[in-house]
C-alpha cells in the first residue's frame, strides 16, 4: 500500500505506541513485537478505528513503563497493516510509517497513551540541484564502502537508491537501514530540512565507515609484515580445506566442477587476452555462493567460453576435379556462380590462409542459392550452417545482448560458430535484403562489421565482450532484391547473379531431379508415371509462372499424387502425363501466354519487360480520339513509367516535321496508351522507345510491324540507354516466337548471357538513337488495319467477338 498518490487525513488524537530501540521513519515498513498491556491497548484502540498509531521512541530503553516526559516529543504517525497474536499473549504487528508528528500534549496516559498530534511538513529544498546531486553521491559511495568491508547490509539499498532523487528520502532510507543508535536516529527524524538531514546522515556515514575501516587493521592475519600475499594464504587455505574433506571422506563436489571448468578454459585455445578474462570471471564464480543468481549467469557464460571452437578448425579437401563434379552434379547452369566458386578453390589452395571473401547470390526465388551454399561446404570438406535474416529487426539478435540482461545470449553468428563446432564453417546468411530496423537498433548495420574480411577478424560478440576472429569462416549472402541491401553493406560483398532459369533449362532440371524426387516422395514408381516432354512443357507454360522451380516442384507432386491416388483406388496403374492428360489431372491452365500480333497494326507495339518470374512480351496500346490534345495513361503505370510517356510525346512535339505529324493534330486529337493487363502494376524505364514508336506510328498513321519487340530508355533527344534483364526478355520473345528484336547500342554486353542455341535464333538490332528504331520498326508497305470494320473482314472471329 502507497501514500505518496493520496494526502493521509490525521485525526487530531491518536493511541501511542512507545517503542524500545529503534526509531521508526516514515515509509518504512517494519514487524513490531508488542508485549506491554498499555502497549497491545494502543493497538487494539487504533485498530478499532482507522488502523493509524502514533510511535515514538523511549529516552531510556530499560524502563518498562515510562513516563511523558521519557519518551520523545518528536516520531512517527504509522498505519497498521497486518496484526497476528502470538500464543505467548504477545501481539506482532506489522506497520507503515506515513508521516512525521510532533505529540502536542497527552490527552490521555492510563491506561494507554492517547495524543494530540500535529503533522510536521517537509521544508522545500533550499539548496541547488548540483549540491544536492553532491550530497547524494557521497552518501552512495559511503554506503557501498562499508557494504565491501561486510557490514550486513542488503545491496538492495544500492537499487532503492538509485531510484530515489529526493534527499530527505534519501536520508531516511540510510537512516532507517543502517541501524545506529536510538539518539543519532531521533537527530535525523527530527531534521525537518532535507539537505541537512542528509548532511547529518553522511556524517554518522563518514564515522561508521572510519570505525570500519580500524576494525579492519586490527584483525589477526592483515599486519603488514606477513610476507605472504592474499593470493598465497587463498591458495593454501584452499589445499588445506581440500586435504581436511579427503581425511574425513567428504568429496567436494562444487570444487571438482571448478577444476573441470577450468580445465575446459584451459584446453579450449582461446587467445591469451581472453583466457586471463575466462579465468578471472571463474574466480569470481568460485568466490560466490551457488544459489546467488548471479552465479547461474557467470557460469554460463563460461561454458559458451568453454564451447566456442577458438583454435578448432576442419581441414579443406580441395581437389578442383571433385569439386566441379560437386557443383554440377548439384545445380544446373549458374556457370558464373560455378566459376567464381573454382576460383576461390583454386586460389585457396595456393595460399591456404587467405581470408574468406564475403559473396552474395543475387537473384529471383528458387533458382538455388541457398543451396549453393551447401554445395560449397560440400566441396571444401567444411561444415555447412545456413543463419535466417528474413525479419530480423533486433541489433542484438546479431551481436548478441549484455550480460546484465536476464535472459541474455549471443548474437546468432556466435551461437552458429558454436553449433558448426569449428572457426571455419561455410555460414549462409539467408534473404539479406529482408533485415528490418526498429526501435531496437538496424541489424544491417550490425552486420557491417561481420561482412568485412579486414575487420571481423576482431569482431566482438556485446555477450562475450572479448575478440573472436571471423576472418577463417566463408559467409555467403543470398538476396531477392539487391537494391533493398543498404550501400554499405553492399560494397562489402562480391556481388553474383544468378538469372532465372529458361523454358529449356527447367525441362532438363525436372527430367533430371525434380520428377525422381517427387516419385519417391509420393510413394509411386516410374512403372506407375512416365512423364514426356510434350507434357512437362506444358506443366511449366500452362501452371507456373516463376523464374524459379519450386512453383514447377510442386505441380510436378501435384501429379504424382493424382497418379498414386488412381493406383491406390485401382482406377488405373499407369499414367502417360503428355499435354493432354495433365488438364485431366490438374484442370484447365492457370496461365494462357498472349499469342504475337497476328498481322502489323498503328499504335500497337511489342516491348519486352522484366519481372521476378522472368521475362514478359508487353503489347502497348496507343488510340487517338477528337480532343485538344490531352495524354491519357492507364494500366497501374508507375511514376517512372509515366514519365518514359510524357518524355515521349514531347519528342514526337518536337520533331512533327521530319517525322511526318500532321501539324493539327494535337489541336484536333486526345491521345490514350494502354499497357494490358491493367491489373498488374507496371513500373521502369525500359519501355521508353515502345512508348514513343507507338505514339509515332499513331501520329502518322503508320503501322508497326508485328514480328518484332523492342526494350530500351528513351531521352528526350531521342538518345536509346541501356536497361537490365536483357537475357530474360530476349528468352521471353523468342518463346512467344518472336526472333526480332530492338535492344540499346550499350547492351551488346549482356548477350554474352545469353546461352549460344537461343542466340543463335535471334536476330539483334543494336540501336543509339530513336531514327534507327523507327529505321526498322516501321512497316511502310503494311496497310492500317486499325478500322474496326478492316479488322473483322480479317478475322470473322473478332468480329463476333467485338459483336458480343
Amino acid at each position: 500500500m502507497s501514500f505518496d498518490d493520496k494526502v493521509l487525513e490525521i485525526p487530531q488524537t491518536l493511541p501511542m505506541l512507545p517503542v524500545r530501540d529503534i526509531v521508526v521513519f516514515p515509509y518504512m515498513i517494519i514487524p513490531l513485537y508488542v508485549g506491554r498491556d498499555a502497549s497491545i491497548r494502543s493497538v487494539e484502540e487504533a485498530l478499532a478505528k482507522n488502523r493509524l498509531i502514533f510511535l515514538a521512541s523511549q529516552k531510556d530503553i530499560t524502563e518498562e513503563n515510562p513516563s511523558p516526559d521519557n519518551i520523545y516529543t518528536v516520531g512517527t504517525v504509522a498505519m497498521i497493516m497486518r496484526m497476528r497474536k502470538l500464543s505467548d499473549g504477545r501481539v506482532k504487528i506489522l506497520i507503515q510509517g506515513v508521516a512525521k508528528g510532533r505529540v502536542k500534549n497527552f490527552t490521555k496516559t492510563a491506561p494507554s497513551f492517547e495524543v494530540a498530534v500535529e503533522k510536521i511538513e517537509e521544508t522545500p529544498v533550499q539548496k541547488t540541484v548540483v549540491e544536492n546531486e553532491a550530497l547524494i553521491r557521497t552518501a552512495k559511495e559511503h554506503i557501498e564502502r562499508i557494504i565491501a568491508l561486510g557490514r550486513p547490509l542488503s545491496p538492495d539499498i544500492l537499487l532503492v537508491l538509485d531510484d530515489v532523487s529526493d534527499p530527505g528520502r534519501i536520508a531516511d532510507l540510510i537512516a532507517s537501514n543502517l541501524g545506529i543508535k536510538v539518539q543519532d536516529a531521533q537527530k535525523v527524524l527530527e531534521t525537518s530540512d532535507a539537505t541537512e538531514r542528509l548532511k547529518l546522515v553522511n556524517e554518522i556515514l563518514a564515522a561508521e565507515l572510519e570505525v570500519m575501516q580500524t576494525q579492519q587493521k586490527n584483525r589477526p592475519g592483515t599486519n603488514a609484515k606477513d610476507d605472504m600475499s592474499k593470493s598465497q594464504r587463498e591458495y593454501f587455505l584452499r589445499e588445506q580445506m581440500k586435504a581436511i574433506k579427503n581425511e574425513l571422506g567428504e568429496g567436494d563436489s562444487k570444487s571438482e566442477e571448478m577444476d573441470e571448468l577450468r580445465e575446459k578454459l584451459i584446453n579450449a585455445g582461446m587467445p591469451t587476452s581472453v583466457e586471463a578474462e575466462a579465468l578471472k570471471q571463474l574466480g569470481r564464480l568460485e568466490r560466490m555462493h551457488p544459489d546467488a543468481s548471479e552465479a547461474t549467469m557467470v557460469r554460463t557464460y563460461l561454458d559458451w567460453m568453454a564451447d566456442l571452437p577458438w583454435s578448432k578448425k576442419s581441414e579443406d579437401h580441395i581437389d578442383l576435379k571433385r569439386s566441379k563434379e560437386i557443383l554440377d552434379e548439384d545445380h544446373y547452369e549458374l556457370e558464373k556462380a560455378k566459376d567464381r566458386i573454382m576460383e576461390f578453390l583454386a586460389v585457396r589452395k595456393l595460399k591456404p590462409n587467405l581470408k574468406g571473401p564475403i559473396l552474395c547470390f543475387g537473384g529471383p526465388p528458387g533458382v538455388g542459392k541457398t543451396s549453393l551454399g551447401k554445395s560449397i561446404a560440400r566441396a571444401m570438406g567444411r561444415e555447412y550452417f545456413r543463419i535466417a535474416l528474413g525479419g530480423v529487426k533486433d541489433e542484438a539478435e546479431i551481436r548478441g545482448h549484455r550480460r546484465t540482461y536476464v535472459g541474455a545470449m549471443p548474437g546468432k553468428i556466435i551461437q552458429a560458430l558454436r553449433q558448426a563446432k569449428t572457426n571455419n564453417p561455410v555460414i549462409v546468411l539467408d534473404e539479406v535484403d529482408k533485415l528490418g530496423s526498429d526501435f531496437r537498433g538496424d541489424p544491417s548495420a550490425a552486420m557491417l562489421e561481420v561482412l568485412d574480411p579486414e575487420q571481423n577478424a576482431t569482431f566482438r560478440d556485446n555477450y562475450l565482450n572479448v575478440d573472436f576472429d571471423l576472418s577463417n569462416v566463408l559467409f555467403i549472402a543470398t538476396a531477392n532484391v539487391l537494391e533493398n541491401i543498404p550501400p554499405a553493406l553492399r560494397d562489402r560483398m562480391e556481388i553474383l547473379n544468378i538469372p532465372g532459369y529458361t523454358e529449356n533449362d527447367k525441362l532438363l532440371i525436372t527430367k533430371k531431379h525434380l520428377i525422381r524426387r517427387q516419385i519417391e516422395a509420393n510413394g509411386i514408381t516410374e512403372e506407375n508415371i512416365q512423364f514426356t516432354d510434350e507434357g512437362i512443357k506444358y506443366l511449366i507454360a500452362g501452371y507456373t509462372r516463376e523464374a524459379g522451380l519450386r512453383n514447377l516442384e510442386r505441380e510436378v507432386g501435384s501429379v504424382c499424387r493424382k497418379v498414386a491416388k488412381m493406383v491406390v483406388m485401382e482406377e488405373a496403374n499407369f499414367v502417360e502425363v503428355n499435354a493432354t492428360t495433365v488438364p485431366e489431372l490438374l484442370g484447365p491452365p492457370r496461365f494462357q501466354r498472349d499469342d504475337k500480333i497476328a498481322d502489323s497494326q498503328v499504335g500497337v507495339v511489342q516491348g519486352l519487360a522484366w519481372t521476378q518470374a522472368g521475362g514478359e512480351v508487353l503489347t502497348v496500346e496507343a488510340l487517338k480520339m477528337k480532343g485538344k490534345g490531352h495524354l491519357s495513361l492507364t494500366g497501374q503505370l508507375g511514376d517512372v513509367m509515366k514519365e518514359s510517356a510524357h518524355a515521349a510525346m514531347s519528342y514526337a512535339r518536337a520533331h512533327m516535321e521530319e517525322l511526318g505529324i500532321p501539324e493539327d493534330f494535337f489541336e484536333k486529337y486526345d491521345i490514350h496508351i494502354h499497357l494490358p493487363a491493367g491489373a498488374i502494376p507496371k513500373d521502369g524505364p525500359s519501355a521508353g522507345i515502345t512508348l514513343t514508336t507507338a505514339l509515332v506510328s499513331l501520329m502518322t498513321g503508320t503501322p508497326v510491324r508485328h514480328d518484332i519487340a523492342m526494350t530500351g530508355e528513351v531521352t528526350l533527344q531521342g538518345r536509346v540507354l541501356p536497361v537490365g534483364g536483357i537475357r530474360e526478355k530476349c528468352l521471353a520473345a523468342l518463346n512467344l516466337g518472336i526472333t526480332n528484336i530492338i535492344i540499346p547500342m550499350a547492351c551488346q554486353k549482356d548477350l554474352a548471357d545469353i546461352p549460344k542455341v537461343f542466340k543463335d535464333k535471334i536476330n539483334f538490332i543494336l540501336a543509339e538513337n530513336l531514327d534507327e528504331v523507327f529505321a526498322v520498326a516501321f512497316d511502310k508497305n503494311a496497310k492500317a488495319t486499325t478500322d474496326k470494320k478492316t479488322a473483322a473482314k480479317k478475322d470473322p472471329k473478332k468480329s463476333k467477338s467485338l459483336a458480343a
